[in-house]
């Protein structure tokens, strides 16, 4: 179905020229899914976006062939100008982005450009092509479709939009679909439904399809072949069953260790030091070796070859090259010497990853030189926050003028506490709320919705504050967004970004104190000091959601809203992440309201859980409790949706 020979793709960048992809060779058979996995920066999205001729405009395909179909159907898409190109993209091969956000386009209603996709690909027009895109909504679960149809996508969450931009990956039955992180921003129950419906379109239509993912439990229940990236290369390659079951490479033993889950609460999750190294460098040994726990003496000068352990699985580690002691090789493969054969590049995939900034392991960053706030309380002193009976209510307008015929209530009622230096995780399906209760008690709905209930941080209600007051309490409260891109100011340095909060909400500070608490922040939520002088688009997904954790830090808040701060982060990344929020809240004391679709993250970090519901919460209580004996049915089939490897 798809067959990519000796692909190079380079970007002109400021700091070299960078080789995105570097040969890459992959072969993706009719029906097959084939999973690429590995950190941010790898250069996963980057092959996506080559395969549909939508690089950057410092991009350029250096050299390679990429052919599409087989026999008579078969198209060299390099070869082809850019306006029979069109044709190929949605029709032949479809694709979900990774940041829904950014790729749909947002003055146009989601109906129109479902309808778009389908009039441009299909003989549908009218009002058959919007009766199928209502239908495509339908199937991919969003609620009252035929309403939905005509709104635009600011009006909806960011798991409703992701399940948009499937539909229009979907809308035309394409023969190929490259799916780039299609379920981040699902909760459990629509992943599953995305998931089931994509096996069902594969199993129809015999579609082929590149599933890009840091979500491993997907990739086991997804994949059939499993190629696992680093720094421009395939380190691993093997059927997914004995990926997950012996990896043999360092780094994917590293990952699976790093994945959250409740039986490691009782230390940090194995995060991997460092970052992915720039491509502008000429390497001349293994590129993961700076990083690597099991490297030799040897991996720092000598290039690994992607050796085959079985006729189906092969790695590209000096720990299996022969001549080494069988008790050097850290995992064998079932049948395997500890000596294998070189695999002919031809054979398995072999691909290159996209420069990010960032470098070879560094020492741990220091303590960060902030004021420790009080921790946890003892039992039976005041919650920190106490939210009772919350009601946010948003008008329902229409008519040319707009006026309002009713209200729809986001949030209908709820309360829940939290005591300082604890983690209260809300979970529930997208557009149950959770965001929605999160911008209610930072008070970022108070000009676009009616707010009831009250929300009391230390015994002050938010919802009566106003001016100097609120001010004040607004240095006690910050929010990370769900998308960091989408959140912070392209137009402005990181260090800009971070001192304007600290500009606006403690004056008191001259440039040079706000300058030294910025350097410190930045080191230690792992960025490097230059990470200051650039913008951030120059970041990867982890990076940006780093800058996003050290601006809500900055001010010293006793109490954080995080919004799926860990959803668009590769596994390594996450481990690192929640690492570092579980090391702040135990140094400063600040508490965590964690709104989050990720049940294995709330079993790392939550101390109480929360369930939401269509607004409501279903079962809240011990996070353990909860999730080991739910008693709500509700509760049950979510967490009977969760994939596990």
């Amino acid at each position: 179905m798809l067959d990519i020979e000796d692909l190079t793709v380079e970007l002109d960048a400021d700091a070299g020229l960078v080789r995105a992809i570097d040969g890459m060779r992959l072969a993706i058979e009719r029906g097959e899914t084939f999973a690429l996995v590995g950190e941010s920066g790898c250069g996963k999205s980057m092959t996506a976006l080559a395969l549909m001729r939508l690089l950057p405009d410092s991009g350029f395909v250096a050299g390679g062939d990429i052919h599409i179909g087989s026999g008579r159907d078969r198209v060299d898409v390099l070869a082809l100008p850019e306006s029979a190109m069109r044709a190929v993209r949605g029709g032949r091969i479809g694709m979900i982005f990774q940041e829904p956000s950014t790729s749909l386009n947002p003055v146009m209603k989601v109906g129109q450009q479902i309808v778009e996709a389908i009039e441009a690909h299909t003989p549908l027009r009218g009002a058959a092509a919007r009766a199928k895109a209502v239908d495509w909504l339908r199937r991919v679960g969003i609620p009252e479709p035929e309403r939905r149809v005509d709104e635009y996508p600011f009006r909806m969450s960011g798991g409703q939009k992701q399940r948009v931009m499937i539909a229009i990956a979907l809308a035309a039955e394409p023969d190929f679909l490259i799916a780039d992180e299609p379920t981040t921003a699902l909760d459990v129950t629509i992943q599953a439904q995305i998931l089931e419906l994509l096996k069902e379109l594969q199993r129809e239509q015999r579609m082929g399809m590149l599933l890009i993912t840091h979500d491993l439990a997907v990739v086991s229940g997804m994949a059939h072949r499993v190629a696992l990236m680093y720094a421009g290369q395939i380190i691993e390659v093997a059927p997914a069953d004995e990926f997950f079951a012996a990896p043999q490479h360092p780094y994917a033993r590293a990952l699976l260790r790093a994945l959250p889950g409740g039986d490691r609460r009782a230390g940090p999750l194995e995060a991997i030091a460092g970052t992915v190294p720039p491509l502008t460098l000429r390497f001349e040994g293994c590129r993961f070796a700076p990083r690597c726990a099991e490297a030799l003496p040897q991996c720092a000068a000598t290039r690994p070859a992607l050796l085959a352990l079985t006729p189906r699985h092969a790695v590209r580690c000096l720990l299996y090259e022969p001549g080494y002691e069988p008790g050097c090789v850290p995992g064998s493969a079932p049948g395997a010497a500890p000596g294998a054969a070189p695999v002919a590049e031809a054979a398995l995939p072999a691909t290159a990853g996209l420069a990010v900034a960032g470098g070879a392991a560094r020492s741990a960053p220091a303590p960060l030189p902030l004021p420790r706030v009080a921790g946890a309380p003892a039992a039976g002193t005041a919650p920190l926050l106490s939210v009772q009976d919350l009601r946010v209510r948003f008008p329902i307008r229409g008519g040319m003028l707009q006026r309002v015929r009713g209200h729809f209530d986001a949030v209908a009622g709820i309360s829940f506490e939290l005591q300082a230096g604890q983690t209260l995780a809300l979970v529930g399906e997208s557009g149950c709320g959770k965001t929605t209760t999160g911008k209610a008690i930072v008070q970022l709905l108070r000009r676009t919705a009616t707010l009831e209930g009250r929300a009391l941080l230390q015994g002050r209600d938010l919802f009566a504050l106003q001016g100097a007051e609120l001010q004040a309490a607004r240095r006690q409260v910050q929010i990370i967004f769900q998308d960091p891109f989408a959140s912070l100011d392209p137009r402005m340095r990181v260090a800009e970004i971070l001192d304007e909060g600290l500009a606006a909400l403690q004056p008191d500070l001259d440039i040079g104190q706000r300058r030294a608490r910025i350097e410190a922040l930045t080191e230690r939520v792992g960025l490097r000091p230059d990470a200051l002088g650039r913008y951030p688009h120059e970041f990867s997904g982890g990076q940006r959601q780093r800058i996003a954790i050290a601006r809500a830090l900055a001010v010293q808040p006793r109490l954080i809203v995080c919004d799926e701060p860990t959803s668009a982060l590769d596994v390594s990344v996450q481990a690192q992440i929640l690492n570092l929020l579980r090391e702040l809240q135990r140094e400063l004391g600040v508490s965590f309201l964690f709104i989050t679709h990720n049940i294995g993250v709330v079993e790392y970090i939550a101390d109480r859980v929360a369930v939401m519901r269509a607004g409501r919460i279903e079962e809240q209580g011990d996070c353990a409790e909860v999730l080991a004996r739910p008693t709500r049915e509700y509760t049950r089939t979510l967490l009977a949706a969760v994939p596990r490897l």
